[in-house]
């Protein structure tokens, strides 16, 4: 026989020896007079290393001293092959019976013939013949006999289905205390529900807690889980089974469906068990993993980025070179991008000398968005806005309010008491063409930031709660990656609640109530642009730090707008700057005017007058108009 060492196998064969003895009508000490747990006799208590693999079984389900007995003598025809022959000679048969374990062992009783007795419950052994309980040869699971060996694995059922997760690596008080009200849920025999605005924690956090008890964390999709009850029953049994041979916990990922069964067997499953997401049920703890504080995030940062720096050595001591980044800058990149804390370990390792800190939160923190927005890397500067000085200031102010809000929600206590209105909303009005969505992107890319483009097609949805739906996650994930959301055309979601006629009108005030809510409750930079201001809720204006209006440009305006209009490498001729500034264009028809001009001058290598007054004059009739009219 081999074993997975003499530590485990020798108590075990001496309180084999014990059962063998009552087989063969020998006199014995009987094992059932033991409690559960106990060893067999005094040279197993002195095996070093504490309690051997039986009795951390016996433990661990709670075995009786008949039914340990029970399990042994199952487990013995695997464990030496002459008990085989003294079972014939005993029964008849080369596998031990109930009934032949009720006449021979102390301590018998019939309940541990039924199914919810440890034995059957967990399929610690198995009937050969179900239809007679008593009289049907006992085996014992091969993953159980592998265990009492002391040769781990994880039964192969689950293997199939779980996956490990690391616990937390990074130092985060916030992380750290969830973790701890899920270890202490679990002692106190209580499953959890573990919500919170960033998913991608909530399995470290998780992970954190079976630690704490000296456990694996693995993890489950709830769509790759059986869809019979029946089997899903069985599963669950496997996994309490688990739970003691592996000493495991369990986490059951529903995605972004909370799977309603899973709450259900958190709630009576025998096992540390949480639900990753989902509503609360009865009987079950809810745990909240709240967004980390910006000092929090940089800590974590700093000390990601402490163990990808490495070491210098010098004689006699050695000690760490200097991060890769300084801590202004791990300040900023914390305060800007909210990652979960394994986006954190990612960036901290995609830092290089020649890669800064920011460009790498920045790339981990792009996701996709499942076709409800579109990302824009922007590329425009200050100097692409023709605008009058009062709305360049109040742009200018905008970022400014955007790159200090760390310093004046946090530091100077702002935020103290209020978890509203921290963010920073604005609204760009002005006739089409005035260059909003262009400001916008500009001042994206003065934070350094992404410009995500709402696809209101995609997000607008005509089923009940679908659009907030996908609202709630853009605003989650801009959040997350610190994106700017540029809502074009925002009256479309924005638009003025009305008075109740049907159930139509109730659900679209729904829809902008919600969005009020979510608006205030944004901690980034959202935009809306809008052709008719009117047409907003007025409800609105306050939640608003910035109102920029947008003015239809003057004369001008123009003139800087013509002169800008044509990059410096285009081969211009003849071409009168203020004639074409004449033309009343706003800056966006004069952007394609320009454009279709030098389409038209490009088989001839030059863009004349002709070119642009041609242009012109079709980009006027887009709009019913000619050059002589507004």
């Amino acid at each position: 026989m081999s074993s997975g060492g003499d530590a485990a196998v020798r108590p075990l064969l001496a309180e084999l020896d014990t059962l063998r003895c009552l087989l063969r009508g020998e006199p014995a000490a009987p094992p059932a007079a033991k409690t559960a747990g106990e060893p067999a006799d005094a040279e197993a208590v002195a095996e070093p290393g504490g309690p051997y693999p039986l009795d951390e079984v016996a433990k661990g389900f709670g075995l009786t001293g008949f039914e340990r007995s029970v399990l042994l003598l199952a487990a013995g025809p695997e464990l030496v092959g002459d008990i085989a022959t003294e079972l014939v000679a005993a029964s008849g048969s080369p596998h031990p019976s109930f009934g032949l374990a009720l006449r021979l062992l102390p301590g018998a009783h019939w309940s541990a013939l039924t199914p919810a007795a440890p034995l059957r419950r967990w399929q610690l052994v198995r009937l050969l013949d179900p239809t007679s309980p008593s009289r049907s040869p006992l085996v014992v699971d091969e993953r159980v006999l592998h265990h009492l060996l002391d040769v781990g694995y994880l039964d192969p059922d689950v293997a199939a289905l779980a996956r490990p997760v690391e616990p937390l690596r990074v130092p985060a008080p916030s992380l750290v205390d969830a973790a701890a009200r899920v270890a202490a849920a679990w002692e106190s025999g209580s499953g959890v529900v573990l919500r919170g605005p960033q998913p991608a924690n909530l399995p470290p956090v998780a992970a954190a807690a079976a630690k704490a008890l000296g456990r694996n964390l693995l993890t489950l999709a709830t769509t790759d889980l059986p869809r019979q009850p029946e089997d899903r029953e069985r599963l669950l049994r496997l996994l309490e089974r688990e739970s003691v041979l592996a000493g495991a916990a369990w986490a059951f990922d529903s995605g972004d469906e909370a799977a309603p069964w899973a709450a259900r067997a958190v709630a009576t499953i025998d096992a540390p068990a949480v639900v990753l997401g989902g509503p609360a049920r009865p009987g079950v703890v809810m745990v909240e993993v709240p967004r980390l504080p910006v000092a929090e995030r940089a800590s974590a940062l700093a000390a990601c980025l402490a163990r990808r720096t490495p070491q210098r050595r010098q004689p006699g001591r050695s000690r760490p070179a200097r991060l890769l980044a300084a801590p202004d800058e791990i300040h900023a990149a914390a305060a800007a991008f909210d990652l979960p804390v394994a986006e954190l370990e990612a960036a901290a390792a995609a830092t290089a000398p020649n890669r800064p800190l920011w460009v790498a939160c920045r790339e981990r923190a792009r996701r996709g968005f499942g076709g409800l927005a579109r990302l824009v890397e922007p590329h425009h500067v200050w100097d692409d806005l023709v605008l009058p000085p009062g709305q360049l200031a109040q742009l200018h102010g905008l970022v400014d309010s955007v790159r200090h809000r760390t310093t004046v929600n946090e530091t100077w206590g702002f935020a103290a008491g209020n978890g509203r209105g921290l963010g920073t909303a604005a609204l760009f009005a002005g006739a089409s063409g005035t260059g909003k969505t262009l400001a916008a992107e500009v001042v994206a890319g003065e934070l350094g930031l992404d410009l995500l483009v709402i696809d209101l097609s995609q997000v607008v949805s005509k089923y009940i709660g679908e659009t907030e739906k996908h609202l709630a996650r853009l605003f989650d994930t801009a959040e997350d990656s610190g994106a700017v959301l540029l809502f074009d055309e925002a009256d479309t979601l924005f638009g003025r609640r009305t008075e109740v006629r049907d159930s139509h009108d109730r659900y679209a005030n729904l829809e902008v109530g919600y969005l009020l809510q979510r608006v205030e409750s944004f901690r980034g930079l959202a935009i809306l642009t809008t052709n008719a201001r009117n047409a907003l809720d007025p409800a609105f204006l306050r939640r608003l730090r910035v109102v920029v209006s947008f003015p239809y440009p003057d004369a001008a305006a123009r003139e800087e707008l013509w002169h800008r209009a044509f990059p410096r490498n285009t081969p211009t001729a003849d071409i009168s700057i203020p004639s074409l500034a004449a033309v009343d264009l706003t800056g966006g028809g004069i952007a394609a005017a320009a454009l279709t001009a030098a389409y038209l001058g490009a088989a001839r290598g030059v863009v004349d007058a002709g070119d642009v007054a041609a242009a012109t004059k079709w980009e006027l009739a887009k709009y019913g108009r000619t050059a002589a009219s507004r």
